[in-house]
């Protein structure tokens, strides 16, 4: 936001040739007071005043050769301290430079204490020192303020480079405008009857007043462009003008006649067009570009003429404070933007009539997932949004327009939530993905062992996606665990979404599935590998009919194969494992494949 006190000094002249009183020499510079020359265009290049220096500063040689460009000397005096800055407006086709000397004389300039050199190919209408009147924080074309004490002498150089000008204007800006408004320069350095030259917009009373002790007659003269004419019947001490031009006052008195002149320009009044309400759909961090607003604002009036700043409040309008930067980040609700509309040759001449809404309405943000599961125990489950807005409307793709359904069947329920205002409609839509979760169930687990470390895979019963887990470890997507050493585990299976959790104790054990007591030395008993990770384990071995052939415990070297010490048949044998639990109960391990073969 800029916060910044507007002089006017210099304006924009509305005719060429002879009126514009321009110095293109340092030497002939123009001195700045609470008003300026006006100058009507820049032509000729005058003498080389860098005596043939290829740069001063940031300035280089231009397309002339020299740094001097069609250029204008002006000087000014400082009678206060404070902030101080200024804008040099121009059309925004044109390429203009400027520099500031603090010096006394042309002889001795140094170098420049504000320097801009930079080519115009975003097509800006100012340069200047301090902060750009567009409210455009970024703009490469504008300078540090200056922090200035009284009596403190100037020269500022403004030049031309693309040799295609219509003039320019400049306003001082700064603090040093709000603390001194009358004597922020030293107008000593006008020497002028009649003073500097006005700027003034049209309509405002103008009132010239020559009035010195001694004067025996007055005859005023005006130059419109063809030369200084009478002005029939003034022949007043003051003289109330109604026209641009340059104007003359001839004072006679017993001993000489006093000449001098003054410069009067005035200034279009702009008329701001009537610009329409915006109605938008509001999203986060959403800009809006008060650019598309310009057109409408100038009505058909000339943007390299007038200037379009918009504000927050009517009071800154009218005064010109802290214009909106144009990207302007928009907040939800309606809001007033306050339009000013002013000459860019004098930004005192300006309309701030003009007013429009920007209501911002708030796109619906929806907080529910796009996923959902039913569990298949539960059979039902609400999707939608549990938090509506009343304000909103809301419709889905099963006709039913409530915030939330009850939906009992996977696949796929679209929700769109609208919220209107002004004509405009702003939704959001949705899509919710539903799946049954089954009830996880554990069929079997299969057990690789004879190792000191076995894996151990989870098989499932139901189709689904499950986590697991074993001895309370993290839970992971693979039903596969390596490494696992004998004895008892828990192992957990669950549905990731909440549906369910089951739990499985296993034994983890080695045994042959195949043992041959031939007398050859190898596999002449069958035994159980990891019952000393059991508490109290036992083993119980039975033929096909059930009949219980051989009872083991941890300390028993195996079974040879015989019962009441003869040798049984070639054929398979089952077994049962038992063990007391961590409650104190004989319990039988599960998933272990209980049988073996007996080969002879």
């Amino acid at each position: 936001m800029i916060n910044t006190f507007i002089k006017t000094l210099l304006i924009l002249l509305f005719w060429q040739g002879a009126l514009g009183q321009v110095a293109q020499d340092c030497i002939n510079t123009i001195p700045i007071c609470s008003n300026t020359p006006i100058n009507g265009g820049t032509n000729g290049f005058g003498v080389d005043d860098f005596n043939g220096a290829s740069s001063s500063g940031c300035l280089e040689q231009t397309t002339t050769g020299a740094i001097e460009s069609n250029s204008a000397w002006y000087r000014f005096r400082t009678a206060e301290s404070g902030q101080l800055g200024f804008n040099i407006g121009h059309n925004s086709n044109e390429d203009w430079d400027f520099a500031l000397y603090r010096a006394t004389d042309c002889s001795n300039l140094g170098d420049p204490i504000r320097c801009n050199f930079f080519d115009n190919s975003e097509s800006v209408s100012f340069i200047g020192v301090g902060e750009d009147p567009t409210g455009n924080d970024d703009s490469v074309h504008f300078e540090d303020w200056l922090q200035v004490e009284a009596g403190e002498d100037y020269y500022l150089f403004i030049n031309n480079f693309s040799n295609v000008n219509s003039g320019f204007s400049i306003q001082f800006t700064g603090d040093i405008w709000v603390d001194y408004p009358n004597t922020a320069l030293d107008c000593s350095i006008v020497s002028n009857l009649l003073g500097p030259p006005i700027a003034a917009c049209e309509g405002e009373n103008v009132v010239l007043d020559a009035a010195m002790s001694g004067a025996m007659g007055y005859a005023w003269y005006v130059d419109t462009g063809i030369g200084f004419q009478l002005i029939s019947g003034a022949n007043g001490a003051t003289y109330n003008v109604q026209n641009s031009g340059q104007y003359r006052v001839v004072v006679n008195t017993a001993s000489e006649s006093i000449v001098s002149d003054v410069q009067v320009g005035f200034n279009e009044v702009p008329i701001t067009g009537a610009l329409f309400e915006e109605t938008l759909c509001y999203e986060t961090d959403m800009i809006f570009d008060l650019n598309s607003k310009t057109a409408e604002a100038l009505g058909g009036m000339s943007p390299n003429e007038f200037v379009v700043s918009y504000h927050s409040s009517q009071t800154d309008a009218n005064l010109g404070l802290n214009p909106i930067e144009k990207q302007y980040v928009m907040s939800v609700g309606s809001q007033t933007i306050f339009v000013r509309t002013a000459s860019m040759a004098n930004p005192d001449c300006f309309d701030a009539s003009q007013s429009f809404t920007l209501n911002a309405i708030e796109t619906p943000v929806l907080n529910f997932e796009e996923e959902a599961v039913i569990c298949e125990a539960i059979g039902n489950l609400e999707i939608g949004e549990t938090q509506p807005n009343p304000n909103y409307d809301y419709q889905w793709s099963t006709g039913e327009q409530t915030p939330s359904i009850i939906v009992s069947e996977a696949g796929e329920y679209t929700l769109t939530v609208s919220n209107e205002s002004n004509g405009v409609v702003c939704e959001t839509i949705r899509t919710v993905a539903v799946a049954i979760s089954n009830l996880p169930v554990i069929a079997s687990i299969d057990i690789e062992d004879m190792s000191v470390n076995n894996t151990v895979t989870i098989n499932t019963e139901t189709s689904g996606e499950y986590e697991f887990s074993i001895d309370g470890g993290d839970f992971q997507q693979s039903n596969v665990f390596q490494g696992v050493a004998p004895g008892v585990h828990s192992v957990n299976m669950r549905d990731p979404f909440g549906c369910g959790e089951v739990e499985e104790e296993i034994v983890v054990v080695g045994f042959l599935s195949i043992f041959s007591p031939n007398g050859d030395v190898l596999n002449e008993t069958w035994q159980i590998e990891g019952l000393s990770t059991l508490n109290s384990p036992v083993v119980t071995i039975y033929d096909r009919y059930g009949k219980l052939i051989k009872q083991m415990t941890e300390f028993d070297p195996g079974w040879d194969g015989n019962f009441k010490g003869k040798p049984l048949p070639s054929t398979d044998y089952w077994f049962k494992l038992s063990y007391v639990d961590d409650s104190g109960n004989r319990t039988y391990a599960k998933y272990l494949q209980s049988h073996f073969s007996l080969r002879r």
